[in-house]
């Protein structure tokens, strides 16, 4: 048990480390985009697009990078990939701790894009498989709660501090944390590879611990083998055909990701536009729904898991995610998105159990492959949601509104996330398939 929880201990301590510098940055990137781009203006349609812009060509670079950066650390292991975003991410960071005029701005604007193709998403999706690498099946759920849970801590924790920091201070504070976020990661987590058929991961001069529940042949690197391990459209697709479950799970991560990111897009922008939110208030907005988040996560989901199945807590995460969002639609007085962030105590568990449930449906020598199957769906629809919702937030928050209602297009996103409630009623979680079948294609056969 002790060999077992080590890794993971290193692990959540380097995610929490990573997250915690990304998260400082949340509150208070709308301030820094609205005085580059339209200085001392309550409103700006041209900050909002800019922002819909680059969601967008970062959805349509992690649709491509993520498959394969799954499928890669099932190849070179967890640790290796690891090492790619999580040193990426620094970049753009450090490039506002030094200057936040409009020039810097817009170098971080790019620098930003061109990193969070391969970074976004990817230390959470190999986080995910290092645990499912190192955790029991029957205990997954739990487990992915629980990195769930301190990803909230961490974005609990980052808004805390934001609150009592200056934006330059913060900027210089999250570059710190995520530069020793990666240097102990690459210190301390033990590296896992999962594929026999590579003698030595990328990154790494030792040899790699392989697994040995995944026997293929050994054979030696080639220069091109990276390249070659990018799944094909045709893998994808048969790995969404593999079982029902998985298709579902895969719809309810489309309209999931397409809310979700609609309605990061547009919550603040709408919130600075109706109530004058600043960086303290939207501080204090985050930190309620973090608290409520990690509570959630590490202690209310691991005693509920076992009595009401991820299939039940997924659908109970995706109502209380369509009445927060529907809240923050029709918000008549500025504490209304504090009640509303409340509901994270249950929407919170939306994430870790559509996971799960996809986790449970491969093999051990396949999470990776599967889990950034999922972030690639869950990318493009990063890529279509600012493609619908942006223009919806510009208009609907401008004075050539078609009607008087400034939050339109954040009731829209809750018809989306209504459509990822009703698909998550029809899933039926089948028992996860076992090893013995994954090793043994004749498995059961008489």
């Amino acid at each position: 048990m002790e060999k077992l929880g080590r890794p993971l201990a290193h692990l959540f301590l380097a995610f929490f480390l990573y997250n915690f510098g990304m998260y400082m940055v949340a509150p208070i990137i709308t301030d820094v985009t609205m005085f580059a781009v339209c200085p001392h203006q309550p409103e700006c349609s041209l900050a909002i697009y800019l922002t819909g812009f680059q969601q967008a060509v970062i959805g349509l670079g992690t649709l491509v990078m993520m498959p394969l950066v799954g499928n890669l650390s099932d190849k070179y292991g967890r640790k290796a990939l690891l090492t790619l975003p999580m040193s990426l991410s620094i970049i753009p960071l450090a490039i506002l701790a030094y200057s936040r005029s409009r020039n810097f701005f817009y170098a971080y604007y790019v620098l930003k894009t061109l990193t969070a193709m391969v970074c976004e998403g990817s230390v959470h999706c190999l986080a995910l498989a290092y645990v499912a690498d190192n955790v029991p099946v029957g205990r997954r759920a739990a487990a992915f709660g629980i990195l769930s849970g301190i990803g909230s801590a961490a974005f609990v924790c980052g808004n805390f501090v934001t609150r009592f920091l200056t934006t330059a201070s913060t900027f210089q504070v999250a570059t710190a944390v995520a530069i020793a976020a990666t240097v102990y990661m690459r210190i301390f987590l033990p590296d896992v590879a999962v594929d026999e058929s590579l003698k030595t991961p990328i990154l790494s001069r030792g040899k790699a611990k392989i697994i040995a529940d995944c026997p293929n042949e050994i054979s030696p690197i080639k220069s091109d083998q990276i390249f070659k391990s990018r799944p094909s459209l045709r893998d994808m697709l048969t790995m969404l055909q593999s079982s029902k479950t998985f298709t579902q799970a895969a719809i309810v991560a489309f309209f999931l990701s397409l809310s979700d990111a609609g309605l990061h897009a547009s919550q603040t922008y709408y919130l600075k536009a109706e109530f004058h939110f600043n960086k303290d208030q939207f501080a204090d907005l985050m930190v309620i729904s973090g608290i409520a988040g990690t509570v959630s996560q590490l202690i209310v989901m691991p005693i509920l898991t076992p009595f009401l199945g991820e299939g039940v807590l997924l659908s109970v995460g995706l109502f209380f995610s369509c009445a927060h969002t529907f809240l923050y639609s029709v918000a008549w007085s500025y504490w209304v998105p504090y009640a509303a962030s409340m509901l994270s105590i249950f929407f919170v568990f939306s994430q870790p159990c559509m996971r799960t449930i996809v986790s449970k449906q491969v093999g051990s020598c396949e999470q990776g492959k599967a889990q950034g199957c999922i972030s690639g769906i869950s990318s493009f629809a990063h890529v279509v949601s600012p493609l619908v919702f942006s223009p919806l937030s510009a208009l609907f928050l401008s004075d050539n509104a078609p009607f008087d209602f400034p939050g339109f297009s954040i009731m829209c996103v809750g018809f989306a996330m209504t459509v990822a409630f009703v698909q998550s009623l029809m899933i039926r979680v089948p028992p996860p398939i076992s090893e013995e079948r994954v090793n043994n294609p004749n498995y059961g056969d008489a």
